[in-house]
């Protein structure tokens, strides 16, 4: 009966009463959205790339460095001599090198210049290696290896061929296609800045770029002549895999003060900290937002229920006829809050979780982030429970009013 008592209360005054759930629903919505999308976000960025020890580019900061060799933003401040990096690799500290090189995109999709040491040693997640959905590795100049996004937003299987455009817009007029790629194989999905790339060879890049139309052959990567006539004159960047962790700080100090060329060697999981570090601000400010724009839908509902307490003067009075202590009253009045609350915890969490189903797509082909629509976490569960306790201490205004006036009849 107290239940249904709260209920039809609430029915009675449905039109502030709805208000106020919308109201309340905007703010789980932004409260629950920020931390999960926060909480979404960093492990993606956490588990893009795993096993690497070293990534070595041109002398620039380490989150510049970060970010255009694994997530594909921005671009880098100059090239490495390839010289440069045979010397580094040729150090018996180094068990593995993934020598990287950008510039060239195909319908916005970056276009990865790299050897076949990308396929077998390259990690993301928990050191989970890339896999083959269909199709295998580059073995010829001009084959390409597609990422899971590009395959399945440009329709492409294995055998198509594409053509490769200078530069990194949607839009390019210094198109390749005077050597057309072929698709050889296609990767399982990681949830990186993979899925959104092309993978080429580096003879490929160095063919297309340096070679005379009608000159080249698609020769195998095998050959050791194919493997002269196109070994690249610069690179962008590359990873470094080593034979012990003890070594990574000292070959990472050897690098830095490289007499060849001046680098920047650095370790990935301390970049990606200073990263996230970096949008810590952010992070706090949407937070402030979010936790200010609750308080706000809060007093709406305390002022809702105190101004429909004077309304309910007649509804109090035959109660307390009936018997209803003025302890009923005020546990009536935190029943009517707490529903609006639940009610606003459930629309707002649903709304998000269908606003994430609906964006996703939009957010791994811009930002490279697959953010997980399923919103339950321990994380959330608190701020619910926090959106709850705030909603009683909100609801206590009003309920002590009615409490007060109840005693005095």
């Amino acid at each position: 009966m107290f239940f249904k008592l709260a209920t039809k209360s609430l029915s009675s005054r449905r039109g502030s009463v709805l208000l106020t759930v919308i109201a309340m629903s905007v703010s789980v919505y932004a409260l629950l959205g920020v931390d999960h999308i926060r909480s979404q976000t960093k492990d993606s960025f956490h588990s893009t790339v795993s096993g690497i020890d070293l990534i070595v580019g041109a002398r620039t900061g380490s989150l510049n460095l970060l970010l255009y060799s694994v997530f594909r933003i921005g671009n880098p401040t100059n090239n490495i001599d390839w010289h440069t990096y045979k010397s580094i690799i040729s150090d018996p500290k180094v068990g593995w090198a993934i020598p990287i090189a950008l510039g060239d995109s195909h319908q916005g999709y970056r276009v990865v210049g790299t050897s076949r040491d990308y396929f077998e040693h390259f990690s993301f997640g928990n050191k989970q290696k890339l896999e083959f959905a269909q199709g295998n590795s580059f073995k010829r100049v001009f084959d390409v290896v597609l990422g899971s996004e590009v395959a399945k937003k440009l329709n492409y299987t294995i055998g198509k061929k594409i053509i490769l455009a200078h530069g990194l817009g949607k839009t390019s007029f210094s198109l390749h296609d005077d050597n057309p790629f072929t698709v050889v194989g296609i990767l399982r999905p990681t949830g990186t800045p993979v899925d959104q790339s092309l993978q080429v060879s580096l003879e490929g890049i160095e063919a297309i770029h340096f070679n005379s139309p009608g000159s080249m052959e698609n020769s195998s990567l095998e050959n050791p002549s194919t493997q002269l006539l196109y070994e690249p004159e610069k690179i962008t960047a590359f990873m470094l895999g080593l034979n012990s962790r003890l070594a990574t700080f000292s070959v990472q100090r050897s690098i830095n003060d490289s007499p060849l060329e001046p680098l920047t060697a650095i370790l990935p999981g301390v970049a990606l900290s200073e990263l996230w570090q970096m949008m810590g601000i952010l992070e706090n400010t949407l937070r402030l937002i979010s936790g200010l724009i609750l308080v706000a839908a809060l007093l709406g509902l305390t002022a809702m229920m105190l101004a429909s307490v004077r309304e309910r003067q007649r509804e109090i009075y035959l109660l307390r006829v009936i018997g209803a202590p003025p302890v009923f009253l005020f546990l009536l009045i935190q029943l009517e809050a707490l529903l609006v609350s639940v009610a606003s915890i459930l629309i707002g969490g649903a709304g998000l979780t269908l606003s994430l189903n609906a964006a996703n797509d939009f957010l791994s082909y811009n930002y490279g982030l697959h953010i997980d629509a399923l919103i339950f976490s321990e994380g959330s569960i608190h701020y619910a429970l926090l959106v709850i306790s705030a909603t009683a201490l909100a609801a206590a205004i009003p309920a002590l009013a009615v409490y007060q006036s109840a005693k005095a009849k």
